[in-house]
Parts: structure tokens; sequence; C-alpha cells
């Protein structure tokens, strides 16, 4: 039986997993990302390192699950989207990558939208502009870096350019290019209106050939077998975007399902067979499953929040506070929520420490603290928050479509029961959990045992190798004081803008 290999570029860790026919994980490794932070408001990546420790997690994942390169039938990668990676013509990189998070273009996409070319774009792009993307990190290069500019021969995404890596072919898979505004996304064809409205008519030299998903997209090269202890000449396919991965791993093969991601970002997502074009809506792009488009309402807004409260908070306390967790300050932080009651006093958290999803430029910020709370209370609250991010994400999305009967929730507040149960709460619809730990690289095995011949159809492929492990079911009367609560988060959103774009 041939094994699989998925890998994960992912913003905070470069992951590897292998996995078998049946979607069952045997070996992990994970190396995390060092953010490069030059200027304010910029951050990058090093390419050349970026490329070692994808090798080191394969080798290690390979190591993990006791098997060789010989045993591997087939290779893809997911990541995630928009940032920029140029290549020269020699392969090189023309700089340090820019990643998805960076703000440097902010002031050109404000002058875009200030001259309304969103709308006049949205029609063939489908989805809202922002400072990250390509085109707008390629207009910015090209009035401030013009040399960089000049130098680069391909542009790729971060999936797309360890591809690259491994296989000497360069070429740009499709799902991931439908998310940068560089596309006809009701067509998936590159257009040249774009680049010309976007001021970046140059651009055109460095966009590669499209690949789809579940395509063979090249083999391993014998110096990236010699650097990972794959087998030289192992397929690899073309792989997908992150939010496609963490769908297909989901389970996600039709409109009946809905798939929220609680990671970084706190996406959300569905898939239909047309695609959904409307300005209030954050980003429509092409699904992995030929003939769906996937609908997209998210923002960075979650997780992540969480991180930082327990870094900056409960660092310095680790010892005293997991002696009786598992060693862990997230299990921690799991007992004490569960632990500590919601009332209705509780203070609100408002999660916006690396952005919003209001509209404009809003700061995180603790509402309600009297003296007699604790830092259980805050705990609880930023939970809370975070959830209530992705609520008006959902209440939005459900101008567009019926709410389901159940959601998929993936990302790293899935890996808490305490935080998967306060989602079924908030939402009051049940709260499913995909098995495994690392679906971005799941979903990007699906595509490999597709493209190597293991299963018909991607839809075949997640039916085979994709299973809930756990749900949980809706309080009412804890659903009905988050309600509550969440009328008072959104009126505070509301009452606080002024003061936030003073």
């Amino acid at each position: 039986m041939g094994f699989l290999i998925g890998i994960d570029c992912g913003g905070t860790a470069t992951k590897a997993a292998v996995i078998d026919p049946q979607g069952r994980t045997l070996g992990t490794a994970t190396r995390n990302v060092q953010v490069l932070e030059p200027h304010p408001s910029w951050s990058e990546r090093d390419m050349e390192a970026m490329w070692c420790d994808t090798c080191a997690v394969v080798r290690e994942a390979l190591a993990a699950a006791n098997l060789s390169g010989d045993a591997i039938d087939g290779i893809a990668c997911t990541g995630y989207g928009n940032g920029l990676y140029l290549i020269d013509a020699d392969g090189r990189p023309v700089r340090h990558a820019i990643n998805s998070t960076d703000q440097r273009a902010a002031d050109i996409v404000r002058t875009w939208q200030a001259d309304g070319l969103d709308a006049r774009v949205l029609p063939l792009t489908a989805q809202s502009l922002w400072a990250a993307q390509p085109n707008a990190l390629l207009a910015w290069l090209q009035a401030y870096e013009p040399q960089s500019f000049a130098r680069a021969s391909h542009l790729l995404m971060a999936k797309d350019y360890i591809r690259f890596r491994l296989t000497g072919v360069v070429a740009m898979e499709e799902t991931d290019m439908s998310a940068t505004s560089l596309m006809h996304v009701p067509d998936g064809t590159y257009d040249d209106r774009l680049l010309a409205r976007f001021g970046i008519p140059d651009a055109k030299r460095l966009l590669p050939p499209l690949v789809k998903s579940a395509e063979i997209c090249g083999t391993v090269t014998p110096a990236a077998a010699t650097a990972t202890g794959l087998r030289a000449g192992t397929p690899m396919a073309g792989g997908m975007f992150d939010i496609d991965a963490c769908g297909l791993a989901s389970g996600c093969i039709d409109e009946q399902q809905l798939v929220m991601v609680a990671g970084t970002w706190g996406n959300n997502q569905y898939i239909a067979r047309q695609p959904l074009i409307d300005r209030d809506l954050f980003m429509t792009s092409r699904y992995c499953i030929p003939g769906w488009f996937l609908m997209l309402e998210g923002s960075p807004t979650g997780a992540g929040n969480l991180d930082w409260f327990v870094r900056e908070f409960l660092g310095d306390t680790q010892t005293v506070l997991t002696q009786t967790d598992g060693g862990t300050l997230f299990a921690w932080a799991d007992r004490t929520v569960e632990q500590t009651p919601l009332n209705r006093d509780t203070p609100l958290f408002l999660p916006f420490l690396y952005g919003s999803n209001l509209g404009h430029p809003a700061q995180a910020c603790l509402l309600g603290m009297k003296g007699r709370h604790t830092r259980a209370d805050v705990l609880r609250a930023v939970y809370e928050g975070c959830i209530f991010a992705h609520n008006r994400h959902l209440r939005r999305l459900y101008t567009f479509r019926a709410p389901p009967a159940t959601i998929r929730l993936t990302g790293g507040a899935a890996r808490s029961a305490v935080w998967s149960q306060m989602f079924a709460d908030v939402f009051q619809v049940p709260i499913e959990i995909p098995a495994g730990r690392e679906l971005g690289a799941l979903g990007a095995a699906i595509a490999a045992a597709v493209a190597c011949g293991i299963y018909a159809s991607l839809e075949d492929a997640v039916r085979g190798m994709t299973r809930i492990e756990r749900t949980h079911q809706p309080d009412p009367a804890r659903g009905a004081l988050h309600a509550e609560r969440y009328a008072r988060y959104d009126e505070a959103c509301r009452l606080l803008r002024p003061f936030f774009t003073a």
C-alpha cells in the first residue's frame, strides 16, 4: 500500500504529514516560521529558510512514520493565499517573500477604493481589494522597488514556490490564483483588463501557466530527493489554497456544508455551483473541485488573539499553572474557562489585535471590567470574543444562503472541546469536528491521492479519507445569554467607531 505526503505552508508554521489512503495520519513534523519585520507594517519571509524548513519537516515526518521515501506514492502542498513570492529567470528568489499580513500597500488600495476601482473590477475579481494581494504588492514594487520588479521572472504563491523547488516546474495553481484579484474568477482565466486597471500591465510576463489542484505538475527532482528523503520521480499534484484544503478535509463537497476555520484568521465558507459576486461579500474564489466556487467571509480576528493573551499574560507563570494540565498553558486555559461561569457582566473582548471585520481599523479592547473580575473572566471573554467575530461573518453569509443543519469547525479552536462547545452555544447549531490534527496537510494529501490514481475524483477521496471525530450539541440556556451579550458586543463596536477612526 502506498502512502501520501501533505505539506502545509502556513503563515506561522511549516508542516508535513504522512497520510495513508484512508486518511489516517502516520507521522507529522512542524517548524515555526520566523517572520521578518524590516519596517513597521511590513511582514516578510526568507524563501531559502522556508525551503530548508520544508525539507526538514518532510524528513522528520517520514522518520515519525517509520517510512522511507520509496513508500510515498504522491505529494501535494497547500499554503496561505496571497502575499508575493518572486523568482528570477534562474529560479532564485528576487527578494524576501511578502506575507499575507503585510500592509505596505495599504495606501495604494485606499487610492483605488477612493477612485471606485474596486467596484469596477468586482465583476471580474469577485472579491474585495486588500493590501497583501499581489496586485497591490506588485504596484508597490513597481513604484518603490523597481529593480525587484524588473528582475522578477515569475510570480508564485507560497505553496507554488515549494512545488517549484521540489519539481523544478513553474506553475500557478488555480484556487490560489483565483484569490489574488489577478484572475477573471467566473471564467478561471487571466485577464489583461485587470492588469491594466491596476496599473501593472508589465506584470503579465510574471504569470505562470495555470494548473488544477489534483493535476500532476511534475515529479521530485534528484536534488530535491536528496534534500527531503523522498524518491526521485515521485509525482506531485498542483495542491491548493489552504481554505480549500480545510474544506476538503472537512468533507465539504456540496452546498449543504458550512465550514469554519478558527485559526489566526477566522474564516467562514461554503461552496456553490454559481459564483456569488457582491460587494458585501469578502471573497469568492474557485474551489478545488471543478465546477464549484468557494464563498468566504473572513478576517484576522481568530485564535491568534488567544495566542497573544497566553504569551503576554500567562507565559511567566507557565510552570505553576501547568503542573496538573499536561504541561501546556492552553490545557490550563481550557480548564479555567470551563470552570469559570458565564455571567451577564462578564467582560466583553473585541478581538481586533491583528485587524477587524467592521469595515474600519478597529483596535482590540476589554469592556466592562470591574474590580472583582479575575484573569479567568478575561480569558473567558477572549474565547467568546473570537466567536463573536465569527458570528458577524456568519450573519453576513446568511444573507446569501440558508443556515446549515451543522457547522464543521477546524483550526486551533477545534482542538479545544471547551471552545468548540462555546461555538455550538453561540450559534445554536451542532458543531462537528473533523478527525485529524493537520487538516491542511490532509486536504493536500487528498489531492495527491487523486493525482496518483488512488481515487478517481476529489469527491471519492473525501468520502474515503475524512470522517467526523465528535459533535457538540448547543445548550439553549447558554445560547440565550450569549445572544444577549452579542447584542451588547455589536452595539459596542458601533458606538466605538468614532474613537477607533479618530
